[in-house]
């Protein structure tokens, strides 16, 4: 299985819902660095998984949706919880629906998995990762 990785990094501002988060439940921010590991068990006919330059184009597109914000106060997050653990579900199926559509160049087609990995701090992260939704003929 072959593997490609882009990073880039996200600042943001949230606030959680519940005693189980503690101080956590006041307006606090956190900068995460953001790595999205694409897998494919081929590459294409230019020997590539995907374009890296399109992934890191596209995860910067996804991240510049939120960066520099309150997430509190965006539609996309109303009513959620937004961890670390979230945010990763969320990047990774935003990078689902760039693949679908062919952002991220001919190879992508044969990506099998997408992995999401938000790190908190050099002691902390936390990530998502599961199969690319199967595409149907027409897309």
């Amino acid at each position: 299985m072959y593997s490609l990785t882009v990073a880039d990094h996200v600042m943001i501002a949230h606030s959680f819902r519940g005693e189980a988060f503690g101080p956590a439940q006041r307006v606090h921010g956190a900068t995460f660095v953001v790595e999205a590991e694409f897998r494919a068990p081929r590459l294409d006919d230019a020997n590539l998984l995907v374009d890296i330059a399109a992934a890191r184009v596209e995860l910067r597109r996804i991240l510049d949706s939120f960066d520099y914000s309150n997430l509190d106060t965006l539609p996309a997050f109303t009513g959620q919880n937004t961890t670390t653990e979230f945010l990763c579900f969320h990047v990774h199926g935003l990078l689902c629906g760039a693949l679908a559509e062919g952002k991220l160049g001919a190879g992508g087609k044969d990506v099998v998995s997408v992995k999401v990995l938000l790190r908190e701090s050099p002691l902390a992260w936390a990530a998502y990762e599961a199969e690319v939704p199967k595409r149907t003929a027409a897309a």
